[in-house]
């Protein structure tokens, strides 16, 4: 298959290994993290860290959505599933998240609740359309990637008069979250690691562009290289990486130029601009307040925004005392050091976010990572 197949090559992979092996310098430390769970299952999957030298070492971060929501948000969607008359939409990774309580939208729904799973915003206008006796919250949920549709599910609605339809909005920027874990006084105290570069992350990048990795760059002097899912982009990206710590070089590169440009979707931004505003301050699990890190619906859109139209509580839910999620998204451990991990918390029964996402860290280790070290 195009644009796949050529990408698994095994030999090119030994080659690019082997380069890596060269170009990595005897007694130096490489510390890459790369933000995108998709980045860290592909690492898994494909045996990656296993071609790499002793001295590149690869930190899983913040890696999906589902991964960094709190506790709170997670209460504040099943508040909103058992109010009367509502039926709450949601993508599947999110029926089983645990909020406090262990209580999750899958839980929620054998209690009685009208939970349904979609595939899309646009199948949430359709149950609004189908059902207009009844109130239709989409839980809208993801990175840049995933706030486009959102907004056009927005205004399909207002086109269709749809009343009925609204969205709880938890659309995060992966920038600001770049920013967090390498300044933020909440960070530091909690503890960091030594980052040299990072890997940017391919799906949001074809939305925002390469540009606002600049800063960061310019900034904070790290490398990015941003780069697709397929394991030679990966080694690609490792290599570029190498380059440029060795030449000490700040720059930020595109190994994904087969979708990713510097400007990116200038539609999709558009629609989005004219959608949605920033919050001052949005709270990330394992990174905690965060500014300017989250959207919020515009207050024309304000018919459609799910948090005007119900009364939600605040809820402010901690995470399981002996889960590390939070040091596992900040790349302060792995998801091994963890007690519970592969014990009380499986992906049947999974006690924190990064076990119930499919991109989570957890997930990827237990998936692909866990028989491997016992061997």
């Amino acid at each position: 298959m195009k644009y796949i197949d050529e990408f698994r090559d095994g030999d090119v992979a030994k080659g690019l290994a082997s380069a890596i092996a060269h170009e990595a310098r005897p007694g130096t430390r490489y510390h890459f993290m790369e933000f995108c769970g998709g980045h860290t299952h592909a690492i898994f999957r494909y045996g990656i860290q296993d071609l790499l030298p002793p001295g590149v070492r690869m930190i899983h971060g913040p890696g999906c959505p589902v991964c960094v929501l709190p506790m709170g948000r997670i209460d504040g969607a099943i508040h909103l599933a058992r109010q009367h008359g509502v039926i709450l939409a949601s993508y599947g990774d999110m029926l089983r998240v645990p909020g406090g309580g262990r209580e999750s939208l899958l839980k929620a729904k054998a209690q009685g609740a009208d939970v349904r799973m979609v595939y899309s915003p646009a199948d949430a206008v359709a149950l609004a359309a189908a059902n207009p006796d009844r109130q239709v919250v989409f839980f809208a949920i993801g990175f840049e990637t995933t706030t486009p549709p959102t907004a056009l599910a927005i205004r399909q609605a207002h086109k269709l008069g749809l009343g009925n339809f609204t969205a709880y909005c938890n659309h995060v920027l992966t920038p600001s979250a770049i920013s967090s874990i390498l300044e933020s006084p909440e960070v530091r105290d909690l503890g960091t690691v030594p980052l040299d570069g990072f890997i940017g992350p391919a799906h949001v990048s074809t939305v925002i562009g390469s540009q606002p990795y600049d800063y960061f760059a310019e900034e904070y002097r790290r490398p990015v290289v941003i780069a697709g899912f397929e394991p030679l982009d990966v080694l690609q990206a490792i290599l570029m990486l190498i380059r440029q710590v060795n030449e000490g070089r700040f720059e930020v590169e595109n190994e994904f130029t087969r979708a990713v440009t510097r400007d990116g979707n200038a539609k999709a931004k558009k629609l989005v601009a004219e959608t949605f505003e920033m919050k001052r301050s949005f709270e990330w699990r394992g990174l905690g307040q965060v500014p300017y890190s989250a959207l919020r619906i515009k207050k024309e859109w304000g018919d459609f925004d799910a948090e005007r139209r119900f009364v939600l509580p605040e809820f402010n839910t901690e995470d399981h005392k002996a889960c590390a999620c939070g040091a596992i998204l900040r790349g302060l451990k792995t998801p091994a050091d963890c007690t519970l991990f592969g014990t009380a918390c499986t992906p049947e029964h999974p006690i924190g976010s990064c076990m119930v996402s499919a991109e989570g860290a957890c997930a990827a280790y237990y998936t692909f990572g866990r028989q491997r070290r016992k061997a």
